[in-house]
């Protein structure tokens, strides 16, 4: 692959900056839940219609993939930008302030997407220099289980493919870092709902209730239990309570309490362990305070697992790219993420890209102040389009 290719593309991204940074703030400014991103995908379509690249639309539900055949043979390779916004209200004081209410775009990925497009327009200008096939995954839905990778998959989307990349803007990791990991990257990411069913009454008249407040309570404590005692303390695992509502007023005994919360394992064994476990708790717990109760385990994402040979390869030319001042490899996480369920299928690697904002609070992702600094589009596309490009020589 000629160094000078490489060079221009690069060249050509850096020009094409402000047109990134216009699209993220676009659709930073019109973010869409998740399963209902009707406007963000027929926006992405247009723009490929505009570049008359093809493209298949309603991929396994909102989902658009397109397809740049190069002038030269080779492999074909994924990329893959999710599009969905979260059920947050924005609260920054920006110029591009999320114009939907109780919507928005708090985990960048209106970034990912303004990446995976330019670069996509980039690589048209040179397909004719290109070797192998690009293929470009705009895929709806990552923030809610079952996710949008799952059914597009399974709708085809990575029929031929031999590779696949993909990467994170990370807000707490300083721009121009690049952050990897072979093996498992992310954990699985579950979900659980706990309805306790007891008896209410009078405030005054305790004997005569099944408290569903203390049943809870005794049950929240109980469950942590199984983490900290019932599995190995080298298998890394997350139980958490999220939210626990009861009871309407100071003097009446709830006859009834809702738990929600969500377990994070990187082994699907001890996954299946952990469900076990909670059922036996809870059954003896209600059983104890003769309360009923239903118990409701949704499994959600599966781990992250990175490739070894596509972790390395990623880390080597990360070295190459300009603008990439840091490689480092990072510590595995408790965020679930469903590209797990690409480099389940074919050989990948997911990685995270630097974009901690120059000025101001760093808010982490998912709050509502969240924000990154949007050079780290550039390192992300820089990144994925060298990866993409000279995975067809990675073993030379």
């Amino acid at each position: 692959m000629s160094v000078q290719l490489l060079q221009a593309i690069y060249k050509e991204l850096e020009d094409s900056f402000e047109e990134m940074q216009e699209i993220r703030r676009y659709l930073h400014m019109h973010p869409e839940a998740s399963f209902h991103e009707y406007e963000t995908a027929a926006y992405i379509q247009n723009f490929y219609t505009e570049l008359d690249i093809p493209f298949e639309a309603n991929v396994g539900g909102n989902g658009v993939v397109a397809r740049l055949t190069g002038g030269k043979s080779g492999k074909t390779v994924a990329l893959r930008a999710d599009f969905d916004a979260l059920a947050i209200q924005d609260e920054k004081k920006v110029s591009y302030k999320s114009t939907v209410t109780g919507i928005s775009h708090a985990c960048g990925h209106d970034g990912h997407t303004a990446t995976l497009l330019v670069l996509a327009k980039t690589l048209c200008k040179h397909r004719s220099e290109l070797p192998g096939t690009y293929i470009f995954i705009h895929q709806f839905a990552e923030e809610i289980a079952p996710g949008g990778a799952k059914p597009m998959i399974e709708a085809g989307c990575l029929n031929g493919v031999d590779a696949i990349f993909g990467t994170h803007l990370w807000s707490q990791f300083d721009l121009g870092s690049i952050h990897y990991r072979s093996g498992p990257m992310m954990a699985g990411a579950d979900k659980f709902d706990i309805k306790i069913i007891g008896n209410g009454g009078h405030g005054g008249a305790p004997h005569t209730t099944v408290d569903a407040v203390t049943v809870g309570a005794d049950l929240v404590v109980q469950l942590q239990q199984i983490i900290a005692r019932r599995i190995n303390p080298t298998d890394p695992a997350v139980l958490t309570i999220g939210s626990f509502h009861s009871g309407s007023a100071f003097n009446i005994i709830a006859g009834e309490a809702a738990l929600t919360g969500t377990v994070r394992t990187f082994d699907i064994a001890i996954r299946e362990q952990i469900i076990e476990e909670m059922e036996r708790v809870i059954k003896g717990v209600c059983l104890a305070a003769n309360a009923d109760y239903e118990f409701n385990f949704l499994r959600g994402y599966i781990p992250l697992i990175n490739h070894e040979k596509e972790t390395a390869f990623v880390t080597r030319i990360a070295k190459t790219i300009p603008g990439v001042t840091e490689i480092t490899e990072m510590d595995a996480v408790m965020v679930g993420e469903d590209f797990a369920y690409y480099v389940e299928k074919i050989p990948g690697t997911f990685f995270f890209t630097g974009a901690k904002p120059k000025e101001g609070t760093v808010y982490p992702h998912h709050h509502a102040k969240f924000d990154f600094a949007e050079e780290a589009m550039l390192v992300a596309a820089k990144t994925l389009g060298t990866a993409a490009i000279l995975y067809h020589n990675k073993d030379e």
